[in-house]
């Protein structure tokens, strides 16, 4: 499976919603809305789970990523990632890369190789 690498530094190809959707597993979509439902406190159906990465350009993204204003910006910017944003790390990311420190680090790879 390709790799993708969100516009936050998220790796997609690691995602369950990502992973559900490209298998076209219904089962596993379930599970991994009951179990992000739990997670995260609210109601979660597996038509939400559907996901084809951060940076496809269909309507098919999961709740969350259809709503990220990081993923906005990336996109509004057309880089494929923070990491080839000249205001590479801006505050909002900032924000968003301390509660992530995965994906600060492959970012930071990411721009030591741009």
């Amino acid at each position: 499976m390709k790799q993708m690498t969100a516009h936050c530094g998220l790796a997609c190809h690691e995602c369950d919603a990502f992973l559900a959707t490209q298998q076209n597993d219904d089962e596993m979509k379930k599970e991994v809305a009951r179990r992000w439902s739990g997670q995260f406190h609210m109601n979660i159906n597996p038509a939400e789970v559907s996901c084809n990465g951060c940076r496809s350009d269909g309507e098919c993204l999961s709740g969350y990523c259809r709503a990220c204003e990081i993923r906005k910006c990336g996109r509004e910017k057309n880089t494929a990632n923070c990491a080839q944003c000249a205001d590479y790390a801006c505050e909002k990311l900032d924000k968003f890369l301390a509660m992530a420190p995965e994906a600060k680090k492959r970012l930071d790879e990411i721009r030591r190789g741009v």
